[in-house]
């Protein structure tokens, strides 16, 4: 199999709409299979389960652990010359999300006795990404210096989120705040660097790094939301 090299930007306008078109295609089928797989796990997974999940604090740093190894090696495999290799990556992230989030969906459903809540956070994370992606598309703008920001970023708030977890405290509204202000950053990093880090054949981790950063913006929307409830 001959390795693709020419990058997005230098490919014709044909290969740029074909590599967007997939790319976004493939976010929105890994955020409808996210939904299903989250309404299997609530449905099919006990209680006690879901809330051991968070109840021990070195059992959350554990699944936080796994989370982040899994989503290494997902991210590599999306990368890979093989199409079947690229969707088991995909779809091993996705279950990687919905096992994540499933203490945070359970407990924002039993809390508020309704959905109204992940509807909220689900229609504002997705009116802000697609302003977002307007904006990285439209704009003249070279947001490349946001690479810093979300590297250090991720790294002080991965510090914070273990120092809470150990020492017991909520790390409060404007943490929050913070993180969707992080997470917005990346989506539009993440989407201007489309057309200069991938080849048009690329779009599955394309759409994996976008999927993650959507996630990102979701868990701590809803997060916010929850705790006005």
């Amino acid at each position: 199999m001959e390795i693709q090299t020419t990058l997005v930007s230098q490919a014709t306008d044909i290969e740029k709409g074909e590599f967007y078109k997939k790319t976004y295609l493939h976010v929105a089928f890994a955020l409808l299979a996210f939904s299903l797989v989250e309404y299997i796990l609530l449905f099919n997974i006990p209680e006690e389960y879901i809330i051991a999940m968070v109840s021990q604090k070195f059992a959350w740093l554990f699944i936080l652990g796994l989370f982040w190894l899994g989503s290494t090696l997902a991210n590599k495999w999306t990368l890979s010359q093989s199409k079947n290799v690229q969707y088991l990556g995909l779809a091993f992230y996705v279950l990687l999300e919905a096992i994540i989030f499933l203490p945070m969906i359970y407990l924002a459903v039993v809390y508020t006795e309704s959905i109204e809540v992940l509807k909220q956070a689900a229609l504002l994370t997705l009116a802000l990404f697609g302003g977002l992606t307007a904006v990285a598309f439209l704009s003249n703008k070279d947001f490349s210096f946001l690479k810093n920001v979300i590297v250090i970023g991720g790294f002080v708030s991965l510090g914070l989120i273990v120092i809470a977890i150990l020492f017991g405290f909520n790390l409060g509204l404007w943490f929050s705040l913070g993180m969707v202000l992080l997470a917005s950053a990346s989506i539009l990093y993440e989407t201007q660097k489309l057309k200069d880090v991938y080849s048009p054949n690329q779009y599955v981790g394309a759409s994996l790094q976008l999927f993650a950063s959507i996630m990102l913006l979701f868990w701590y929307i809803l997060r916010i939301l929850s705790s006005r409830k």
